[in-house]
């Protein structure tokens, strides 16, 4: 072999391993290049924000449709009570062998029904309000016993403040009402052993602002009784038997919470005298009457309820409420005398601050006639009177205007004139 193939032989190995180191090379940046992150990627992605933002979207999408569901859900059940027929309700007069019973029904007549599988049958007792079906009028279930509004709202939940201290001038009627009301409830023994029943009622009459509301209220203050106190006018009803029934729930209620005492103020509202002639309405409020004189005959004087009626108009009152065993105990309220008076202004101005010229003793002697209600309004207008004069204390002479303004009777004449003025 000559020297020029031997040089052409060692040119081509030497290119062969140039191109070798190359491509080595250019694999090695390939490498390099492949490692690093691409500037397109390094960019903000919005496709990644929207596809987040569309997840939420759908998650609040379901929540609120399962929230329309349990809507659409208690509207169907809603939709279904209204399209229930309705109740009858009725009351229990007899429980036969059979399951069944007979029941009075507000339509009118007595029926005998059978008792659903499902009602408690332990329950059902004489006298128990059930719910009959309209069709059937069998009994499918128990209703608690309600009373009228009235009655309920009649009960005096907290004990009145006022004592025997804070009236004055009825010592003798205060002891009175003691052995009648209050005796009977703290000490009923005493009676027991002695052999007589304490007297049913008491009926409180005297003029108005005398103080009969007051004596009721000391004394619910001094015993644990439950305190009812129901206006006379309430009781009047517009419909047949609304009245007599009020006055059964209101003996009902107060035999409930004993030991109470049941306060009517206005009874002459329902117990005037009964006459032969007059309209449906008198005729109403005369049932009403005898429903009240009913449930007193039929009252036990020891079971712990005592009974205070008061009134204004002693004449007009039908004289079988004041027949014995019914109302048998009158005690009178009169107008205050002059120790009376003097020591019901004691009272009211125990709290006020009196200047020393104040004399209690001339300011009884000028009211002679006037009610514990019209001495209550005289130190209230006398510390009117101060106030308008800017004092801080009372003086002789608000005393002296505040007598002359309810003697005028200028509180009357000024509501009338305020009365013409919206006319």
């Amino acid at each position: 072999m000559d020297d020029d193939e031997v040089k052409m032989k060692e040119k081509d190995s030497l290119d062969s391993e140039e191109n070798d180191e190359d491509e080595a090379d250019s694999d090695t940046d390939k490498d390099s290049d492949a490692s690093e992150p691409s500037p397109l990627l390094t960019r903000y992605n919005p496709w990644k924000e929207v596809a987040i933002r569309a997840e939420s979207d759908r998650r609040s999408i379901e929540n609120e449709l399962i929230k329309l569901q349990k809507e659409i859900q208690q509207l169907y059940q809603e939709l279904k009570k209204l399209k229930s027929p309705p109740l009858i309700i009725g009351e229990i007069v007899d429980i036969l062998d059979d399951n069944r019973v007979v029941v009075k029904s507000t339509t009118g007549p007595n029926f005998v029904v059978h008792v659903a599988n499902f009602v408690d049958k332990s329950k059902i007792t004489v006298g128990t309000r059930v719910s009959l079906n309209r069709d059937s009028l069998s009994v499918i279930g128990i209703l608690t016993t309600s009373k009228d509004p009235i009655i309920t709202e009649a009960e005096v939940i907290e004990k009145p403040t006022i004592r025997y201290k804070d009236i004055g001038g009825l010592e003798p009627q205060i002891e009175e009402i003691k052995e009648v009301v209050e005796l009977p409830l703290i000490k009923p023994e005493l009676f027991r052993k002695v052999g007589i029943d304490p007297p049913t009622g008491v009926l409180l009459i005297g003029p108005p602002g005398t103080g009969k509301t007051l004596l009721a209220q000391a004394v619910a203050h001094e015993t644990n009784a439950t305190y009812i106190r129901l206006v006379g006018s309430e009781l009047v009803q517009k419909y047949i038997g609304e009245g007599g029934r009020l006055v059964r729930e209101l003996f009902a209620l107060a035999k409930e919470k004993a030991p109470s005492i049941i306060f009517i103020d206005e009874l002459d509202a329902i117990a005037a005298r009964r006459i032969d002639s007059g309209t449906s309405a008198d005729r109403e409020v005369q049932r009403t009457l005898m429903q009240l004189l009913a449930e007193l005959d039929g009252f036990d004087p020891l079971k712990n309820v005592r009974i205070i009626g008061a009134s204004n108009r002693p004449d007009v009152l039908d004289p079988a409420l004041m027949r014995p065993g019914r109302f048998d105990r009158i005690i009178d309220i009169p107008l205050p005398s002059h120790e009376g008076r003097l020591e019901i202004l004691y009272i009211h101005t125990h709290n006020m601050n009196l200047k020393k010229d104040v004399n209690l003793e001339e300011i009884a002697s000028q009211t002679e006639g006037m009610s514990g209600a019209e001495l209550k309004a005289i130190c209230t207008e006398a510390g009117m009177f101060a106030i308008r004069e800017g004092h801080h204390y009372v003086s002789d002479h608000n005393f002296q205007q505040a007598i002359d303004k309810i003697k005028r009777g200028d509180s009357i004449t000024q509501m009338k004139e305020v009365g013409a003025m919206f006319a």
